[in-house]
């Protein structure tokens, strides 16, 4: 683990309490002259009051990783003013007319109530998991917030999933965080020039209902060409391996691959499997495996999902106040949480405007163009 001592970078981030930096990336993908870059950015940032606050030495060092985990990023005032706020949100929010969120059953995405959350504040229960054949097949015990009869089963500040996806635009509370020098900072050291944050979400992980999130890419669902995604991941409680912290594969955003079982296949059932599946044991150049598409059939992913071996994730686990940062390519995941603790967390994604192009056919589809951070 690399560590900012306040020695080393005594404002590292915007703030006086030490920070540590444990895993850092370059999400651009693209190769610059660091003598280039150190020189003429470093004026831009310096007219327009944005200062990057990573150094060149943890960019390169940690650039094979594809994340970051910077401690104390937040202190427990802010954590304290965010969490209030969702729970005053959660208190005047009327739960008669709701959209459950899953990320195994895509379907429920395509209702019109998914699709305003782009502009909006919008609140999703936890639900099903996917069809039972598959539920059946990974052995997993169904928790739902609602019942057969479409009532919730606990009290909704329990039952919630997420909140999203435009927080950060709408809620001042939020707005505060999400557009901040340090989070500004931040991305400027990762060298976007005009960054914007597309889309904002409050994850709650609750105890014992707490869904799955299964290995995904952010790339895939916020595309633009080329690929600028760059996912902020701010914990707002301890994050552990029993309340779900995330996982990552280090290095999978510079290139993926899928494996197969193909113990007991035999010749045929080898053969059968490159057949049928020809990104079997695929390098991706890019990183990106597959994108998640809306269109006239509502909302689908372009690539059946690639298959990883567990033993190739290593475990997140944070204290409240550290940001994730995390490469849009890199394959992360949580698992379901089983313990009796939460696991809040806020997460807000940014993208490159300059010389970068939103997909038309992402799923998220603004009604106004978003309001860059800075300009450089």
């Amino acid at each position: 683990m690399t560590v900012v001592r306040p020695s080393e970078n005594p404002t590292a981030l915007g703030g006086s309490t030490p920070t540590q930096v444990k895993q850092v990336l370059c999400p651009r993908g693209r190769s610059r002259s660091p003598q280039r870059t150190r020189c003429w950015r470093g004026r831009e940032r310096e007219r327009m009051g944005v200062h990057g606050n990573l150094t060149d030495e943890h960019l390169r060092s940690f650039h094979s990783q594809g994340f970051l985990v910077v401690e104390s990023f937040c202190g427990p005032e802010e954590i304290d003013a965010m969490m209030g706020r969702m729970n005053y949100l959660l208190d005047n929010f009327d739960c008669s007319s709701t959209s459950i969120f899953s990320t195994r059953n895509q379907k429920q995405s395509t209702d019109d109530y998914f699709y305003e959350s782009a502009d909006k504040v919008s609140f999703f229960f936890e639900g099903v998991h996917g069809s039972a054949v598959a539920n059946l097949m990974i052995g997993y015990k169904l928790k739902k917030a609602f019942d057969d009869k479409g009532i919730l089963k606990q009290p909704k500040h329990l039952s919630i999933n997420k909140v999203g996806h435009a927080l950060h635009e709408i809620d001042p509370v939020f707005r505060k965080f999400s557009c901040s020098e340090k989070i500004a900072g931040l991305l400027s050291s990762l060298s976007y020039r005009r960054p914007v944050i597309i889309q904002s979400m409050y994850i709650f992980k609750q105890p014992g209902i707490g869904g799955e999130v299964v290995p995904h890419q952010d790339n895939s669902f916020l595309y633009t060409e080329p690929p600028s995604c760059t996912g902020l991941w701010l914990a707002l409680e301890d994050a552990t391996i029993a309340n779900g912290c995330l996982w990552a594969i280090p290095g999978s955003h510079k290139s993926t691959y899928s494996r197969y079982s193909l113990y007991g296949a035999g010749i045929h059932g080898f053969l059968s499997i490159l057949m049928e599946a020809n990104h079997f044991f695929q390098l991706i150049s890019d990183g990106l495996v597959r994108r998640f598409i809306r269109d006239d059939n509502g909302v689908h992913f372009d690539q059946p999902s690639p298959s990883y071996d567990r033993r190739d994730f290593v475990a997140l686990e944070v204290k409240a106040g550290s940001l994730v940062v995390l490469h849009g390519d890199l394959v992360h995941q949580s698992f379901e949480n089983q313990s009796p603790k939460s696991r809040h967390a806020y997460s807000v994604h940014a993208v490159e405007t300059d010389g970068c192009s939103w997909a038309a056919d992402n799923w998220l589809r603004k009604k106004a163009e978003p309001e860059p951070l800075y300009s450089s």
